[in-house]
């Protein structure tokens, strides 16, 4: 890792060489260093808008995992209890809809505030808002067995104890006990997680729909199809000539351009989603302008927690629920610190140690997030990997993350307008954004086995279990496996055998709960 690489400064689309003098001796400049890390105004502006049109996704996603469904009580986060159809399904009625309505209002306020709360104290351009992963697990497994308020109720004691890590220190000692090449191989294998991440989105990479004999495949039955596709295929190929060129705004330019595009599409062809479109319809968003609104949100889920609820049982079920918040936990933990180091490290920000400026700071922030998602009844907040979008557009500072934490603000009210965005048109970025992190892994020394294996492996393990945990996990316990066998186990931090400990629980929780 290598503080202030010539690709952080000099690549194309990234930030301005220069700031005019009255900018440099600007308060704002001098509270967010923005000449200091060689941006401008502009730049963190363009870089916070293109890191919300990357994360705005979740605005309408997260209300389709939590909104939706019901807990052990049959009952929705917002308390409504739905119909649900012959096959268990819940019914679409208005109830359901107001909802999930009120998932994504919740949503995009808690996400606005923690964002715009990393930047003015980490200042550092990271957006926060709901946790892919933590929400499903919240919605397929944990209110199986409790109600939604509950289920909120460790989210917030998840974030309480994760908190008191940081503040005595704790999380930032393992944050920097993480041997520099793995913590390379965090950023790379989280490139190629984005990269797949944008091709799902797409609908490049997909399931076989009948099966197959393969888990992925190109398109639908091995071809491109449907004019989705051909938005994805026109952004990227958008996003590369502009960011050859050298275009400032080369992302946020193929953003915008990719949905004009969508746009057109529906109005001409009016395809719909792919819940009643089938494969070829779009993802997630549907392109339209029909609909959109100004309207009041309801916040009704604020505060909506039960923080002793899920400790009323035996012991059996104090275990399970003591499980559950650890699971949550290191799922968080490790999540940041390599979202974290991946975006510093795409932005030439980390010092000589391998440490982004503000370390302590941006850890605390994101440890009140995970508090603020469960109160907010959104499931723990976390921080983005999508936040490297905005940083490959050439945001360095804390003014980028106030950016787009408004934008999130303003979603509250303007959400239709947010969801006219089709994850197709979002998607190019992605991927070439896993470029931009994949150019990293020349740091890495593959003719030193005893780092090398541990560093394919969590590169590797990152997009193929779909996890940044998972991928973490598997390379410390290699790490700390071969050090061992090769008799240099002194080597090893402290730390860090603590944390292969822990993990090592996390990958056999289901065998430990299969025994309760």
């Amino acid at each position: 890792m290598v503080q202030n690489s010539p690709r952080a400064t000099t690549a194309p689309g990234h930030s301005d060489s220069a700031t005019p003098p009255s900018t440099a001796s600007s308060g704002l400049d001098r509270f967010f260093e923005i000449t200091k890390r060689g941006s401008t105004v502009a730049t963190e502006i363009r870089g916070g808008l293109v890191t919300f049109f990357a994360m705005a996704y979740i605005i309408a996603l997260n209300p389709l995992i939590i909104g939706a469904t019901p807990d052990i009580d049959g009952r929705l986060v917002s308390g409504y209890t739905p119909t649900l159809s012959e096959t268990g399904s819940v019914v679409m009625d208005d109830g359901v809809l107001a909802s999930m309505a009120m998932v994504a209002a919740a949503t995009a306020l808690i996400g606005g505030l923690m964002t715009i709360l990393m930047g003015v104290v980490g200042r550092y351009p990271i957006g926060i808002a709901t946790g892919l992963g933590i929400n499903a697990m919240m919605a397929a497994s944990i209110v199986q067995s409790m109600t939604w308020a509950q289920a909120m109720g460790l989210v917030v004691w998840e974030g309480v104890i994760i908190t008191i890590l940081v503040l005595t220190g704790f999380r930032k000692a393992v944050f920097r006990a993480v041997p520099r090449v793995l913590r390379t191989s965090i950023s790379v294998g989280i490139g190629l997680f984005v990269a797949l991440v944008g091709l799902i989105n797409a609908g490049v990479i997909r399931k076989p729909s009948g099966g197959g004999t393969t888990p992925v495949q190109l398109g639908v039955d091995g071809s491109l199809v449907g004019w989705p596709v051909l938005v994805f295929v026109v952004g990227l190929g958008l996003v590369i000539w502009l960011y050859l060129r050298r275009v400032k705004g080369a992302m946020l330019i193929a953003i915008a351009g990719a949905t004009v595009l969508a746009v057109i599409i529906e109005a001409i062809t009016h395809i719909g989603s792919s819940a009643t479109y089938g494969p070829t319809g779009w993802s997630l968003n549907v392109p339209t302008l029909a609909g959109v609104t100004w309207s009041m949100p309801d916040l009704g889920l604020l505060f909506n927690v039960d923080l002793f609820g899920a400790f009323a049982g035996g012991p059996e079920a104090i275990l399970l629920v003591l499980l559950t918040i650890f699971a949550l936990l290191l799922a968080d933990f490790f999540d940041t610190m390599g979202t974290v180091v991946a975006i510093g490290q795409e932005g030439g920000m980390l010092d000589s140690q391998g440490d982004p400026p503000r370390l302590q700071q941006i850890l605390l922030v994101d440890s009140i997030a995970a508090i603020a998602g469960g109160l907010g009844s959104v499931s723990s907040n976390t921080s983005y990997i999508e936040s490297a979008s905005g940083v490959g557009e050439g945001a360095r500072t804390g003014l980028a993350s106030i950016v787009t934490g408004a934008l999130f603000l303003l979603s509250v009210f303007l959400a239709p307008i947010v969801n006219i965005i089709p994850s197709e048109a979002v998607a190019p970025v992605l991927f070439f954004v896993g470029f931009l992190m994949m150019t990293q892994i020349t740091e890495i020394d593959w003719n030193d086995l005893e780092l090398a294996i541990p560093a394919f492996a969590t590169l590797a393990f990152m997009p193929f279990s779909y996890s940044i945990t998972v991928g973490i996990g598997v390379g410390f316990l290699l790490y700390v496996f071969i050090k061992t066998v090769r008799g240099k186990a002194r080597q090893v931090h402290p730390l860090l055998w603590v944390v292969a400990a822990l993990f090592l629980v996390y990958f056999v929780q289901g065998a430990l709960l299969s025994l309760f």
